[in-house]
């Protein structure tokens, strides 16, 4: 079977304040795009992954992952996967972690397991913090460290997503590393409830990333310049997103480029 794992931009990020679990709370709403890879899971006498695309770095894949985290509860047959890797790797975009949302999604299809949605994003938490939001994959304010979920009605069908991909990678781990929690006096959902010309909102990333990566800050104001209504960095990058009231006519060199309308 064929699946489209999709991608997703956060919409504000507030980093709340550190746990004694060393993770961090947070605020932020997790907004699915349509730039996706391609997943094919057919059963197979042994179990295989292959990929191509995008080169995925390191040994592990969080496919695999999610299909040995699957079978240590279900009696699941070898299976055959192939992902071709579309989503740009460390962009802050959620393209690993919907990949192995999508895999227990297909894997739950496939043996036909009958899980609901509830068990699946409780496995998909077992992967990563923002695997459980591929499972609805609707627009959601997110807090906790990601895991906690409500909808939101947030509509942007009105307007053009352009994103950019520059060759910078940022760790996770490294944009953590300098981030100062705090609270903001108010919170996501009230901001997005206003019109997005008065959106007020940051991504509390932006401040420490932004000195060591001025290119960053370099893109996010040419997407400005070229009429976004409203710019930020995703997640912990390195994409830079821009929100249009009309399709942009941008070009930057040696990037990634993604257009849709939302």
């Amino acid at each position: 079977m064929l699946f489209f794992p999709n991608a997703k931009i956060n919409i504000g990020l507030n980093i709340t304040s550190k746990r004694e679990d060393g993770f961090h709370n947070l605020e932020t709403i997790f907004y699915p795009i349509k730039w996706c890879d391609a997943l094919e899971i057919t059963p197979s006498k042994s179990l295989s992954f292959k990929s191509s695309g995008i080169p995925i770095p390191g040994d592990g894949n969080l496919c695999l992952k999610a299909y040995e985290l699957m079978k240590g509860h279900y009696d699941l047959e070898p299976v055959d996967i192939h992902l071709h890797k579309n989503i740009p790797i460390g962009a802050g975009l959620g393209g690993g972690s919907s990949d192995a949302a999508f895999t227990l999604m297909g894997l739950n299809t496939i043996f036909d397991l009958g899980l609901d949605k509830i068990e699946l994003k409780k496995i998909a938490l077992q992967l990563g913090a923002d695997c459980p939001f591929f499972i609805d994959n609707e627009p959601s304010l997110a807090s906790g460290i990601g895991e906690v979920l409500r909808p939101t009605k947030l509509d942007l069908s009105a307007y053009h997503l352009f994103v950019v991909k520059p060759d910078i990678f940022v760790s996770t781990a490294e944009a953590f590393s300098s981030i100062i929690p705090h609270l903001t006096s108010k919170s996501i959902q009230e901001e997005v409830n206003r019109p997005i010309e008065d959106w007020t909102l940051k991504n509390d990333f932006e401040q420490s990333i932004f000195p060591q990566y001025p290119d960053l800050l370099e893109i996010k104001n040419k997407l400005i310049a070229a009429g976004a209504v409203y710019a930020s960095m995703s997640g912990s990058g390195s994409s830079i997103y821009g929100i249009f009231s009309e399709k942009p006519d941008l070009h930057f060199h040696n990037c990634h480029l993604f257009h849709q309308v939302l």
